[in-house]
């Protein structure tokens, strides 16, 4: 009996001897957070149960898995590298080559050409002419421009990540409007009480999204595959103007920038209450993740700026500033992450700048008010739309 009692006794200690070992790594030897980020976890075994027909996520704390530098799906690995400008009061479309940073080739649309979107399926670029009410396609193989689709008021343009729907944010008309993602037939036309739909993005699990509604200062939560808004909140600022949408990698909040605010909105989707504002500069109006998914590019079209926003710090970092002002709106992040391009939407321009220093590598001219600029190829699996939202 004494021999037994001996043998706990020695079990236990040896047991306390590690749980000590384990406190003292954890307290002394852990990573900074930045650090702690880049080191491979665990796999989680819970999976995200997604929106039926939906790619499987690939990593339930990061949505942007798929995009990282140079992980080009086959489907556009030989497309050649262009940045597509359209331009709003020229009705046309500037080709850029980014390697010599020269527009190429000039392609005539529609009329107020606003965004140029990456297809689901990654085949097309679909040029929306809000005032024109047609959809040009665009072949990014060759550039060449195809026959018109005939869209009411298609501001913007989103997939649902099951690649089921295309849905065209009829800003004027305000609806939301479920169409067939290739022939653009209508499969269900949703009114909504707001004005001004433009903008959005979808959680993780793709089962809803959240719509900015930039006229009347609130945002809308939608049912994806109900095709249903199921939520509507006003912003809590006098005069407010929410734009562009992202969800945070981990999918825990949405940021929504506001151009009248002068900084992003920090959202809860799953809870949709009242959200909280970070100011980042004056005509906060576009957002781009980086290629690691540490960073956030945001970019200030009032004061000529991109402030640069930390995940892992949850903050602002940088402020970068164009030399000789600008008016920075929309645009993307380069294939091997490197450059962020942006419109100039009142100086008929587009600005290359390097996503490590800040600097200002090229400042090309366009047509007149170009607006939401597509870069290229770029990583990802599918399409969710806009000027480029990659999964």
């Amino acid at each position: 009996m004494h021999r037994t009692l001996l043998k706990h006794t020695l079990i236990a200690a040896a047991a306390l001897v590690a749980l000590a070992a384990c406190g003292t790594e954890t307290r002394d030897h852990a990573p900074h957070r930045a650090t702690q980020a880049a080191i491979p976890a665990v796999p989680e075994k819970k999976q995200v149960r997604g929106l039926p027909g939906m790619p499987p996520v690939l990593d339930p704390r990061d949505v942007y898995a798929a995009d990282r530098p140079n992980r080009l799906s086959p489907v556009v690995r030989d497309f050649p590298s262009r940045v597509y400008v359209p331009n709003t009061e020229s009705d046309t479309v500037s080709v850029i080559d980014p390697a010599t940073y020269q527009v190429v080739e000039t392609v005539r649309v529609g009329r107020q050409p606003q965004h140029v979107v990456p297809s689901w399926d990654l085949k097309t670029l679909w040029v929306n002419n809000n005032r024109g009410h047609i959809l040009t396609p665009i072949d990014p193989r060759t550039g060449k421009a195809g026959e018109p689709v005939e869209v009411h008021d298609p501001y913007n343009l989103y997939f649902t990540p099951n690649g089921k729907y295309a849905v065209v944010m009829a800003s004027l008309d305000r609806e939301l409007v479920f169409r067939d993602p290739h022939t653009m037939k209508v499969a269900k036309t949703v009114p909504v009480s707001c004005y001004g739909v433009n903008h959005a993005d979808f959680s993780p699990d793709g089962r809803y999204f959240i719509v900015s509604c930039e006229f009347s200062g609130e945002l809308l939560k939608v049912d994806t595959e109900k095709m249903k808004v199921i939520g509507q909140l006003k912003l809590p600022f006098d005069g407010a103007m929410p734009q562009d949408v992202k969800v945070a990698p981990d999918g825990k909040r949405f940021y929504i920038a506001d151009m009248m605010a002068d900084g992003m909105w920090v959202l809860d989707g799953d809870r949709f209450t009242v959200p909280t504002l970070l100011p980042t500069g004056k005509g906060t109006h576009g957002l781009y993740v980086s290629r690691d998914s540490r960073e956030m590019y945001v970019s200030n079209r009032g004061e000529g700026s991109i402030s640069v926003f930390d995940f892992t710090q949850n903050r602002l970092t940088k402020k970068w500033h164009l030399p000789d002002g600008g008016s920075p709106d929309m645009g993307g992040v380069s294939a091997d992450g490197k450059v962020l391009w942006l419109s100039g939407r009142y100086n008929a321009e587009v600005y290359a700048i390097d996503t490590r220093t800040g600097k200002q590598l090229a400042r090309i001219k366009v047509g007149s008010g170009p607006h939401g600029l597509a870069v290229y190829p770029q990583p990802g699996r599918y399409s969710l739309g806009h000027t480029g939202i990659f999964r």
